[in-house]
């Protein structure tokens, strides 16, 4: 199996605090007028359960290799930025799940005036995923591009605004004998946001998004259109308290008529509370459908996160977060109940070096046969910079 609604919860996770410490200040390079800015981080972890399964658990000494180079031009009405990311993963006791990825990325904005601005950005990767996998013991080797783009016409600063964005992503497996092709498809996705100024600090929100799923498997059940109406509200208080609530409802139109048509209501949280400027709650939680998985047509995805980052000196900083979520899978009597949470301390030993500690802990309560896990992982990690 590959269980996307877990992948997306992980970078949900992460976004909460993220890797980088605060203290990295990393130093550019002038190349023919670009910033080159090359960075590394270095970990070493121990993961008593990388495959996250029930039984027959893998367990290893795990390295991280990962380079980070950013190539950048800005003036006062563009920026441009590129970046390549490849990193490696060597699995010292299980050497088939060692793997290397690679990650490439475009980013553009562009103001052409106070009410006409454009972002663009392209992304392409390659890599592997060792949890979750269709075959137990052997990885999903994936790729994925998109592009997406958003217009945005309206003064910052003006009574209305409006955003029409576009993309278009592929997601595809490399595994043998055709193994999870069945999960391959081409993304397309329009939507559009007007915002409305209620007072100096807050703006009223509406989307519409339209999004199809084309699978490449002919007559696929899980070929489908959604749309989703959302309605709510963002402020932003000083620089203590930011805001982002968002209700509505989506609709998921199956191609197949065999396959059955799904409503559900959606929402969105993102808070953010600033007491200090050294210290930051985050609360980040969302309802949404994601795509099917282990013969279920979507899977309702429900989720709650809390993140705290605290610097207790200039050098020493901790993080924590902890999450919970709630996987129903349609079309099938399984409900899936998942919690995580991650803690670290980071020492910022210089300017150019950051060292974290931490520990991650993963566990998955599933009312399907072999489905549940625990997951534990204790991590030292080395980011450095010019």
């Amino acid at each position: 199996m590959a269980m996307k609604s877990r992948g997306s919860f992980a970078l949900m996770m992460a976004s909460l605090c993220p890797g980088m410490a605060w203290s990295l200040d990393p130093q550019h390079i002038d190349v023919y007028g670009f910033n080159f800015t090359p960075t590394l981080e270095l970990s070493e972890s121990y993961d008593d359960n990388f495959r996250e399964l029930q039984r027959n658990r893998q367990s290893s000494l795990v390295t991280k290799l990962a380079p980070y180079f950013e190539l950048k031009a800005e003036d006062r009405n563009s920026a441009t930025r590129l970046i390549w990311q490849p990193t490696q993963y060597i699995y010292h006791d299980e050497p088939d799940a060692s793997n290397t990825a690679q990650r490439v990325r475009l980013d553009s904005i562009m103001e052409f005036t106070d009410r006409h601005r454009l972002k663009l950005d392209v992304e392409a990767r390659k890599y592997e995923q060792t949890n979750s996998t269709a075959v137990d013991g052997i990885n999903d080797k994936i790729r994925s591009n998109r592009v997406n783009g958003l217009y945005t016409y309206g003064a910052r600063s003006a009574a209305n605004q409006i955003d029409l964005g576009a993309n278009y992503a592929q997601l595809r497996y490399d595994n043998s004998d055709g193994i999870n092709n069945d999960k391959e498809r081409n993304t397309t996705g329009l939507n559009t946001t007007w915002y409305h100024r209620i007072g100096s600090n807050t703006r009223g929100v509406l989307e519409y998004d339209h999004t199809i799923f084309d699978y490449l498997q002919s007559n696929s059940p899980r070929s489908s259109k959604s749309d989703a109406v959302l309605a709510g509200a963002e402020w932003d208080f000083t620089a203590r308290t930011t805001g982002n609530v968002r209700v509505g409802f989506e609709r998921k139109n199956f191609d197949n008529s065999s396959s059955k048509d799904l409503n559900n209501p959606t929402w969105q949280v993102d808070l953010r509370w600033k007491p200090r400027t050294y210290s930051t709650f985050t609360f980040v939680a969302s309802q949404a459908m994601a795509e099917g998985d282990d013969g279920s047509q979507a899977v309702k995805a429900t989720s709650v996160l809390l993140g705290w980052r605290h610097g207790w000196t200039e050098r020493i900083t901790t993080e924590a977060e902890a999450g919970l979520a709630r996987y129903v899978y349609e079309g099938q009597s399984r409900t899936d109940n998942f919690r995580d949470a991650n803690l670290a301390l980071v020492y910022a030993m210089r300017r150019w070096l950051d060292i974290k500690l931490g520990y991650r802990y993963r566990n998955d309560n599933s009312d399907a046969d072999n489905q549940s896990f625990v997951r534990n992982v204790f991590l030292i990690s080395f980011n450095v910079s010019l």
